[in-house]
């Protein structure tokens, strides 16, 4: 299924300007499973969406939106990673503007690494409410809470959002680049600082569950204390002005039959983050 309800002459991939890559992975989920459903979910739902943007007056899909072909879920944790790797690096190298669409925080972990390879001085952006800064989990260095601390070998790093950690992640924090929900959930005082933080170049990784479980319920590990879609969407917006935004992924939605909401979130963000970007 292709994302959005538009005309096939702006899905055609080779005239294309942003590429959708649904990565249905889930094997190293460690709470709720089912976030192999999540692009599945993510796809239909794009097709409710309204392409006219009321926000910018644009219509974005006109850039063209191709959808590829999903990379091959059924993979131990290093092959998945390889594989988005590949496949998000073909995206970059036919000049096109990848969103990666998971699938649970591993499948981000490939991606990054293909950012870094062909953007010297990356940063790695991250809305999560967890840190991922484990340097393994469960037996794997590829585990998705250990996706920040694979980011921190190839970039640097700011974190938005986070509100659960361990003490065995403490010694991978970096305090001036981590921006706690309690600390900036009544103000907007701290976009500044968080843009000082990035480099010029910029790949977002965004965990849905960077929302209140208010806002997006149907995520794997849901955490209280989240982010707003608008404070989300103000901050995001002043990135992608103030920066070039290069590529991003959106992961960790969990589909539940009787919350469709969730599902519409995740699309009508890809889609607002796609306007931002060719604003």
């Amino acid at each position: 299924m292709p994302f959005g309800d538009f005309e096939d002459s702006f899905r055609a991939y080779e005239p294309a300007k942003i590429a959708v890559l649904p990565v249905p992975y889930d094997k190293t989920s460690t709470w709720v499973k089912g976030a192999d459903k999540g692009p599945q979910a993510f796809l239909e739902a794009s097709f409710a969406l309204e392409n006219l943007d009321l926000e910018t007056g644009t219509e974005v899909y006109r850039q063209g939106i191709a959808t590829l072909p999903s990379v091959t879920a059924d993979a131990t944790p290093e092959a998945l990673c390889d594989a988005v790797q590949q496949a998000t690096g073909r995206i970059w190298d036919d000049g096109k503007f990848p969103v990666t669409v998971g699938g649970n925080h591993t499948v981000s972990i490939g991606a990054i690494r293909a950012a870094a390879k062909r953007f010297p001085g990356l940063s790695v952006l991250q809305l999560d409410a967890h840190s991922d800064l484990r340097s393994e989990y469960e037996g794997t260095p590829l585990n998705h809470a250990c996706v920040m601390n694979r980011a921190q070998e190839c970039a640097s790093t700011v974190q938005v959002g986070i509100r659960s950690m361990c003490s065995e992640e403490l010694p991978f924090a970096a305090k001036s680049r981590i921006f706690y929900a309690h600390q900036i959930y009544d103000s907007e005082k701290w976009f500044d600082e968080a843009l000082g933080a990035l480099s010029e170049k910029v790949y977002l990784t965004i965990d849905l569950d960077v929302f209140d479980p208010s806002v997006l319920p149907s995520t794997g590990t849901p955490e209280p204390g989240g982010l707003s879609y608008y404070q989300v969407l103000h901050f995001l917006k002043r990135v992608f002005a103030a920066k070039n935004v290069v590529g991003f992924d959106i992961v960790e939605l969990c589909p539940n039959p009787s919350d469709k909401a969730s599902d519409y979130l995740a699309a009508r963000l890809a889609y607002q983050l796609m306007t931002y970007k060719f604003l």
